[in-house]
């Protein structure tokens, strides 16, 4: 049955590719209202579900306004993913959730109890619409001087596509648009933040100090909370400052102060989950960018909009490292125990991340041997489309030949499908065995 339900989660995504890629290959998607090329829609559908950002046409000159609307639509459901939309909908329909998709559900979502988690489901949905909502208001103002026909629409577009930690645009060169609005940049910023650090942070954040008067005890962050929000802002202030020191009289030489400190930031923010910039990521320098690559492999928090490892995971590694140093027995965070289970998955995360990263630039390496295409370039694309951030040197996408395309599109499906391996463990996770093996002492290292 875990197989099955794994089977039918997968092939509803691909059905969802599918038919957003007929929608957007639909004349009245197109700007020039006949059917479009099916590879280049396929494409499109499958960057947008999978929330990368990644393209091979120009968004803007591609797709009218409907088709435009289509994109968000994808966008938007596959950051919630499918499965909680599906719950959603049962929910509001008044139907009852059946046992083994509250498990997966609560175990998506880090939530230890069954109770409640109907209306965590519907807060999840709920919460989106408002962050976006927020956003779109607070872009609005500020929009409606520099685009004074299609302020609401621009900000509903820029403020779903940074939650949802898309890097699709319909401007040139990406946010180089907005390198003169820092208020702009910090609303985008704090939006792609907030998307990147996932639904279950921002449910406790907001609800743990009225824990005391629903339950009669003390309201507390969980553990989960704190590693996410602590991690992040640790990466968040490395990346700035690497950032700075390794650009500061690259790209953003001849700057103010002021500017290179903001666009330093905002490029701090988008490595490890959007796919929007503002400064040409084929400026940067090859240091920078392996800075970028990295960023992109630890990602965002469980839960959320961003692929990649998890800070989560980075945070069990290193302080299982630092217990290894230490001669303890136990991986301990905060004073609190984390499982061996936790432990051994993490590694198996990161190994397998690994893994498909050197496969897929293989892949890409074979696929474009004579496409004149550098292979940091190709390697960069790679990790990008692994961890469904979307950034790329250039137009290295639209470069890559039909096969390279087809690596992409199936390195883009199984980073989302990494971010939703939780929410396919349906049924029990653990096969009981009777049988113990004697134990071995083995040579590693």
């Amino acid at each position: 049955m875990q197989m099955k339900n794994r089977v039918s989660v997968a092939l509803g995504f691909l059905a969802l590719i599918f038919v957003g890629a007929v929608l957007l290959a639909a004349p009245f998607a197109r700007v020039e209202g006949a059917w479009g090329h099916w590879r280049e829609a396929l494409f499109t559908s499958f960057s947008a579900v999978c929330v990368t950002g990644l393209s091979v046409v120009d968004i803007a000159a591609e797709y009218s306004r409907a088709g435009q609307v289509v994109l968000m639509a994808l966008v938007e459901i596959g950051c919630l993913g499918l499965m909680t939309c599906g719950t959603f909908l049962l929910v509001a329909i008044g139907r009852r959730l059946s046992l083994s998709r509250e498990f997966s559900l609560m175990n998506a979502y880090g939530v230890e109890q069954v109770q409640g988690l109907r209306g965590l489901i519907c807060w999840v949905v709920g919460s989106m619409a408002v962050i976006e909502t927020a956003g779109a208001l607070a872009l609005y103002p500020r929009f409606r001087s520099l685009f004074p026909d299609d302020a609401a629409y621009m900000s509903a577009f820029y403020s779903l596509m940074s939650f949802c930690n898309a890097g699709f645009g319909i401007l040139p060169r990406s946010l180089a648009s907005f390198e003169d609005e820092p208020l702009v940049l910090c609303i985008l910023a704090t939006e792609t933040i907030l998307g990147g650090i996932g639904f279950l942070v921002i449910y406790n954040l907001c609800t743990f100090k009225f824990l005391r008067r629903r339950t009669g005890g003390a309201g507390r962050l969980s553990l989960h909370t704190k590693v996410v929000l602590r991690v992040s802002a640790y990466l968040l202030a490395i990346a700035f400052a690497a950032f700075l020191l390794l650009e500061w009289n690259g790209v953003l030489a001849g700057m103010p102060v002021l500017k290179k400190l903001y666009i330093g930031f905002y490029q701090s923010v988008t490595p490890r989950t959007c796919g929007f910039c503002v400064t040409p990521t084929e400026d940067l320098k090859p240091l920078t960018r392996l800075v970028y690559e990295t960023l992109m492999v630890i990602g965002g928090a469980p839960g959320s909009a961003a692929a990649g490892i998890k800070v989560t995971t980075l945070a069990v590694l290193i302080y299982t490292i630092k217990a290894m140093c230490c001669g303890a027995g136990e991986t301990v965070i905060y004073k609190r125990v984390v499982p061996m289970e936790i432990v051994r998955e993490s590694i198996v995360i990161v190994v397998a991340l690994t893994a498909l990263a050197t496969l897929v630039t293989g892949a890409l390496f074979a696929t474009e041997a004579d496409s004149g295409i550098a292979l940091d370039a190709l390697f960069f694309e790679a990790v990008s489309a692994i961890t469904t951030t979307g950034l790329s040197v250039g137009d290295t996408t639209a470069s890559l030949s039909a096969p390279g395309k087809a690596v992409i599109l199936a390195a883009m499906f199984a980073g989302r499908l990494g971010a939703l391996s939780v929410v396919m463990l349906i049924g029990d996770r653990e096969q009981k065995t009777h049988i113990r093996y004697p134990t071995e002492e083995l040579v590693v290292g």
